[in-house]
């Protein structure tokens, strides 16, 4: 059987140019890049490299690149720090963040005592920017706003140059959790005045375990893993080097393909809508994963009109990779925070959410596979007939 891989939004599979590199570095290139001698300073050389070319696609300096783990990772040390080192005495976010966002805030609420204001999404899921200024307005606390650049349940899309804007106007700081979008467009922070954002390199063809954090220089944010002087004394710790080089050969790709790829994405995903709209009647999309304009190109949030606790099963009998959420809320008994936001409570009572994601890999042959695959599906299940309106 052939396995259909629609699960992009959680990871997505590693470019053969990456792997390629990578084991290159593994196997010339094991120095430590702390070390003074010619094996260490080949491997700091390979950091350095990647770390420029990072921050010529973000039009920043080098120095404001700190290699981590993860997004999580990035995520954590910049609401931490912010809350630790910078005086953050208030964060603005939603619900609508990844949980690594979320849990940081509760972190730093419960340890810390620091204000938490929730701005709430409409039922589409979008944030009302006006209610973002509004809050800024309200308070002389220092506060954080965290609001993520792209949702990576339902697409939506935050203009994250005016949120920057406003946060400016107001003597706030602002952390964008990009790792959906990075590597996926293009970016201008000499322009767009975000303070922090971050990126996972396996959100973009390249391998776990390595990502980074943009700070802004004259934030002055401190480290919270402290050790050695690695990473502008921001991250101590021994450099991840395949992985970092793994990270430079995926950005690169990504950056040279921007709009083939994304040509293919917005390709694949109209025809998916299109395909799911004629074979599965009365399926709608959440959020704004629908309307192209408004989302990104690689998500599609689906609800079914009926209940079935085991799609993601049954369809992995069938050879088909799917998600009905985040991959971090994969396990839950319960739906997701974004989607109790944009569901109604007779949606979620009678109906399923799918989130299929996409890559410039994805065919029309495999969204075929998996309308098919639904349409059988469905079959086994007599319709609730609800009085859910349709938004």
């Amino acid at each position: 059987m052939d396995k259909i891989y629609l699960d992009n939004a959680a990871t997505t599979p590693l470019s053969e140019e990456v792997i390629d590199a990578m084991v290159g570095v593994m196997k010339m290139n094991f120095g430590n890049p702390s070390s003074t001698h010619s094996f260490g300073q080949e491997a700091k050389i390979l950091i350095e490299n990647v770390r420029r070319q990072v921050a010529d696609y973000l039009h920043v300096t080098p120095a404001e690149i700190i290699f981590t783990s993860c997004g999580t990772e990035s995520n954590n040390m910049i609401i931490k720090s912010s809350v630790e080192h910078l005086g953050v005495q208030r964060i603005i976010s939603s619900p609508l963040e990844h949980k690594c966002v979320s849990e940081s805030i509760l972190d730093m609420k419960n340890r810390k005592g620091v204000e938490v204001v929730y701005i709430r999404p409409n039922e589409k899921g979008d944030i009302d920017l006006s209610k973002l200024e509004e809050l800024l307005k309200a308070s002389d606390k220092k506060t954080l706003v965290s609001l993520m650049h792209a949702n990576n349940e339902i697409g939506n899309i935050v203009d994250i140059k005016k949120i920057a804007a406003l946060c400016k106007a107001n003597n706030a700081l602002y952390h964008s959790d990009t790792v959906k979008t990075m590597a996926h467009m293009e970016f201008d922070f000499s322009d767009t005045l975000v303070d922090f954002a971050s990126c996972s390199a396996h959100k973009f063809h390249g391998p776990k375990g390595i990502g980074f954090a943009f700070i802004r220089k004259a934030t002055g944010l401190k480290g919270i893993i402290t050790g050695g002087p690695q990473e502008r004394s921001l991250r101590a710790g021994t450099e991840n080097v395949a992985g970092i080089v793994g990270l430079g050969k995926a950005l690169e790709l990504c950056v040279k393909n921007m709009t083939a790829y994304a040509d293919h994405i917005r390709e694949i995903k109209e025809y998916a809508i299109g395909k799911l709209y004629a074979e599965v009647p009365n399926i709608k999309f959440n959020g704004r994963s629908g309307e192209m304009d408004k989302s990104v190109d690689s998500v599609l949030s689906a609800l079914l009109p009926y209940k079935n606790p085991l799609i993601g099963l049954q369809l992995d009998m069938k050879g088909i990779a799917i998600s009905q959420g985040s991959a971090c809320s994969s396990g839950a008994s319960k739906p997701s925070m974004v989607m109790m936001m944009v569901l109604s409570e007779d949606e979620m009572d009678h109906c399923t959410p799918l989130r299929i994601s996409f890559s410039h890999m994805t065919t029309k042959a495999e969204i075929d596979a998996l309308a098919e695959a639904l349409k059988e599906i469905s079959k086994d299940y007599a319709i609730e007939k609800t009085n859910v309106e349709h938004r």
